[in-house]
């Protein structure tokens, strides 16, 4: 028996009121069923012998009245379900997308879109837990009920479902292993198929530039086989189990029939009896229809809860019962102390033994050759990734016990590979925070130079970009990112090549209007771009993730300068 996590457990079980009035209206429901074989048996045993007109249409007013109340209980149980699973969803929905926001980098291993269409099995979870799964077995205690009923007005009538039930169980419970052995493939491949459709769409320019079509073609094709392949297994198997059941609700019905013309015909069953115990017997039959094709979704369900469990149980930034260091304003320090990092799944060290400190307000640039580390020293300072051994601290207090939200709102960053959201350039500005107004506004964009080109665009500032901020140049979007690195004036800025697709005429004004905007704060600049040097007081060399060199910037410049010489 699957035992549920708490994050998927809780919301299902504060809606317990909810699923206990869908039972409550299965009871009625169930039991105005049975009205219906009651009044057919009537019919032909009472009324249609001694031509009882008035009382048929007593009757049928009486049935009349039980069939809207049927009509009404089912559509209220219909509602409930569909509440309880609106409400189930918008909650799972939102722990979903905050364990996403909150996850380690470390523990993200998949594609773009194969980890998209991992968060998207929530909605699989959610179908089968509030909706189809209350729907199927609340009805399935019923057939007990059906049963007596029959045995009670047909007598041996009955044996004709009790011998089919275990049938269409057991086509269930035979089908069962083989479904288990092919959800997880299906879900790989649909996973395969996706992050290839994503990676594509997202990087189209790149595709038709590069001439890449054909591998990713390849890539696809591939993938989309493997996903029919293995659906096609897992259909059959399925088809035979909700087809034996269908077959079942049939034979039962033909059966019963037969069987009781044989009773009559002794004259131990009245024809309006058999009428009745035909249509019971369907009943019968029905809910375990309904559990069969159940079951034939429970091992693909059980797949996608198995790896979105194990994506919710990964834990976020902050280890489960953290009690993290809250700072509302810090002063800027940074230290490293004997720093080794290696980034997830290798073992190859980009920074070993690292120790530098930067004290509140200093300017201090790390330069480097390609792969020496540089990077991975911003990303650590922001708390993006955690060392494998040594510390990273802010103010003293080590990132790793410094609440995230604080330490970022008092960061302010542009990483190497700018990203834009969908929304207009106001939004990527001020990403919704009320202090910055549009005074706010201006002045950011005119210091990273974004009011500039502003002015050019036909929406202006509510211009809606496209995925990414395509349509945009590369200095552009890094003009952007740089106007909301500023917002909110944080003490500690981080800058990870933040103008390597800038022209030298846009990088020199922005340096000078940089040098005023960073007075008093912390800067630690990522670049291998000369002009921007000009911002900083220290330069740290790194050269295969050690500290090579380091010192005031032009003592540093100039010994670079005589060593090249």
């Amino acid at each position: 028996m699957m035992r549920l996590s708490p994050w998927l457990a809780a919301p299902l079980a504060a809606h317990r009121a909810t699923f206990i009035k869908v039972g409550i209206a299965a009871v009625f429901t169930n039991v105005f069923a049975l009205a219906t074989s009651l009044y057919s048996m009537t019919v032909y045993n009472r009324i249609v012998p001694n031509n009882a007109t008035d009382s048929l249409i007593a009757l049928s007013i009486g049935m009349a009245i039980v069939l809207v109340f049927d009509f009404i209980l089912r559509m209220l149980r219909g509602y409930f379900v569909d509440v309880a699973g609106r409400e189930v969803d918008a909650k799972l929905g939102a722990s979903v997308f905050q364990s996403l926001v909150s996850m380690k980098l470390a523990n993200r291993q998949a594609s773009s879109g194969a980890f998209a269409g991992l968060l998207r099995e929530f909605e699989t979870l959610r179908d089968f837990f509030a909706s189809a799964t209350i729907m199927a077995l609340v009805d399935v205690p019923f057939v007990l009920l059906f049963l007596f009923v029959v045995w009670a007005i047909a007598g041996p009538v009955v044996l004709v479902p009790l011998l089919m039930i275990p049938v269409v169980v057991a086509a269930s419970l035979v089908v069962q292993p083989g479904l288990d052995r092919l959800a997880g493939s299906v879900l790989g491949a649909g996973f395969s198929k996706q992050g290839v459709m994503v990676e594509t769409i997202s990087g189209l320019e790149t595709v038709k530039a590069s001439a890449a079509g054909t591998m990713l073609r390849g890539r696809w094709q591939a993938a989309v086989q493997e996903s029919a392949d293995v659906a096609l297994r897992s259909r059959l198997l399925s088809a035979f189990a909700t087809n034996v059941a269908a077959s079942a609700q049939q034979i039962v019905y033909v059966g019963v029939v037969l069987y009781g013309v044989f009773l009559i015909a002794e004259g131990s069953l009245t024809s309006g009896s058999l009428i009745a115990a035909s249509i019971l017997a369907g009943r019968c039959v029905a809910p375990l229809a309904q559990v069969a094709g159940l079951m034939t979704r429970l091992s693909g369900t059980r797949a996608a809860y198995q790896r979105l469990d194990a994506f919710m149980s990964a834990g976020g930034e902050m280890a489960e019962g953290a009690n993290p260091v809250r700072r509302a304003r810090l002063e800027g320090r940074i230290t490293f102390r004997n720093v080794v990092f290696h980034y997830p799944g290798t073992t190859t060290r980009v920074l070993d033994d690292v120790s530098f400190e930067v004290q509140p307000g200093e300017k201090v640039a790390i330069v480097g050759r390609v792969g020496s580390g540089k990077s991975t020293v911003a990303r650590l300072v922001l708390g993006l990734y955690q060392p494998s051994e040594g510390q990273v601290l802010v103010d003293g207090a080590d990132v790793r016990q410094l609440h995230p939200d604080d330490l970022r709102r008092n960061i302010g960053s542009v990483l190497q590979d700018v990203t834009l959201f969908s929304g207009s350039i106001r939004d990527n500005i001020a990403l919704e925070d009320p202090a910055i107004d549009d005074e706010e506004l201006l002045r950011l964009a005119r210091i990273s130079g974004t009011h500039d080109f502003v002015g050019q665009l036909a929406g202006g500032y509510d211009l809606r970009l496209a995925d990414r901020g395509e349509g945009l140049s590369g200095g552009q979007r890094q003009s952007i990112a740089i106007a909301r690195s500023l917002g909110g004036r944080p003490p500690l800025i981080v800058y990870d090549e933040p103008t390597s697709a800038m022209d030298s005429q846009s990088e020199n004004a922005l340096v000078s209007r940089l040098e005023a905007e960073l007075k008093d704060r912390t800067f630690l600049l990522v670049t291998h771009r000369q002009p921007m040097l000009k911002l900083v007081d220290r330069i740290i060399i790194l050269a295969n993730g050690k500290v090579a060199a380091q010192g005031p910037r032009d003592d540093v410049l100039r010994s670079l300068a005589v060593g090249q010489n």
